[in-house]
């Protein structure tokens, strides 16, 4: 008897509000996601993203693409370069930076040939930016390359472009006779 009692009353209404067991739970003070937006404390910088050199990071100062590679010209810069430039640049540029790679023998596109005069009279930070965020049908490699070895990639593509228009007189004049 008591159960049909108790299922009588399911399904009907009324205008009583519901009885609370623990109010508490229901009524508790907290903050709402949009109510009340805190500002984050003037000149505070996300975890990661302190940039001290801006031009370093975008190949850009004061308006202009800067001129030089930040990074030393030594041995192990050329070689993480190559190194980077093998992985990343070398599927469509090919190791020489001829443009010819696998993957531009399959497509319709070519890439550019590193060793025109166009790409030569780039400035290293336009070419670090080309391969920050892409041009044409080349695709944005800021997300896969790091800052740095984008600027060794930088350094190694001006080493392969050393090899087809340097002279003798770029030899060291101890070398030299080593040539001939």
């Amino acid at each position: 008897m008591a159960a049909v009692l108790a299922l009588a009353g399911c399904g009907s209404t009324s205008r009583r509000p519901p009885i609370e067991i623990f109010p508490d739970m229901d009524r508790q003070p907290k903050i709402k996601a949009q109510t009340t937006t805190l500002r984050p404390v003037p000149g505070t910088v996300a975890q990661g993203q302190l940039q001290e050199d801006e031009s370093r990071t975008t190949g850009i100062a004061s308006g202009m693409y800067i001129g030089r590679n930040p990074l030393p010209l030594n041995r192990e810069t050329l070689s993480r370069g190559r190194e980077r430039f093998d992985i990343y640049c070398a599927p469509c540029h090919d190791r020489l930076g001829s443009g010819h790679g696998i993957v531009a023998q399959r497509s319709s596109w070519l890439p550019a040939n590193m060793h025109d005069a166009r790409v030569k009279n780039m400035t290293d930070g336009e070419l670090f930016s080309v391969a920050t965020h892409g041009r044409r049908s080349m695709p944005a490699y800021r997300f896969q390359v790091s800052e740095s070895d984008r600027w060794a990639i930088v350094a190694y593509v001006r080493a392969l472009q050393r090899t087809t228009s340097a002279t003798l007189e770029d030899v060291p004049a101890e070398l030299r006779r080593d040539l001939r």
